[in-house]
């Protein structure tokens, strides 16, 4: 009898993970180069793509969710041509009024999480589109961006992506960043490539930060 409830807990985990790993990697991802490994990160050159991206507001749960809904209802037709456009991962998260851009590489990150927090949420769109291409969106709170190519420094982490634990990894990777003299020229972002229920061992998150 326990060796049955054994075996049926192994296959769910088994299940669980393959289901997991097999839907990150069937989806689109930024294509990007790694061209240095440090101790800690690692340094990335990103070609340009394609974002929709919204800016609400609260923690960062609740804006991460919201802007999710509203960005989902563009890719899935709310939008001029009502066409459905492929979901691509990661999901990115960085404070809308440039603060991360004016914290010091030597001070923890300790982001506001009261309602009033801007943030923006956006999608990293398929690299078959151009601005030209893409159906223009009906709600006029999504807007479709141009990112330039760009070097980024990552800091990999895995599990829940909480607020404690993002702020976290957001000053390790700045202390890291001070240590190597890395110059900061952009806002810090937090991506994470993985849908709701995936196995939280499997779970793919970062911190971007784009250096000069």
């Amino acid at each position: 009898m326990h060796y049955y409830f054994f075996g049926a807990i192994i296959a769910i985990l088994l299940v669980w993970s393959v289901g997991s790993y097999i839907v990150v990697r069937s989806v689109e991802k930024p294509s990007y180069t790694v061209v240095e490994e440090k101790e800690g990160y690692e340094i990335r050159e990103y070609k340009a793509y394609i974002a929709a991206e919204t800016t609400v507001t609260g923690n960062l749960k609740e804006a991460t969710n919201q802007g999710f809904r509203i960005i989902a209802d563009y890719i899935f037709g709310n939008n001029t041509k009502k066409e459905s456009i492929s979901m691509t991962t990661p999901v990115l998260e960085s404070q809308a009024d440039d603060t991360s851009e004016k914290i010091s590489m030597t001070t923890p990150v300790l982001e506001r999480s009261d309602a009033d927090t801007k943030r923006t949420i956006s999608f990293i769109l398929p690299s078959s589109y151009t601005l030209e291409t893409l159906p223009t969106p009906n709600n006029s709170a999504v807007q479709l961006v141009e990112v330039q190519a760009r070097k980024v420094a990552a800091l990999k982490f895995t599990w829940y992506a909480t607020e404690d634990r993002v702020n976290a990894k957001k000053s390790e990777l700045l202390e890291l960043l001070a240590r190597d003299q890395k110059v900061i020229i952009g806002d810090i972002e937090t991506a994470r490539y993985n849908p709701p229920l995936s196995m939280p061992l499997l779970l793919r998150n970062e911190i971007l930060v784009p250096i000069e």
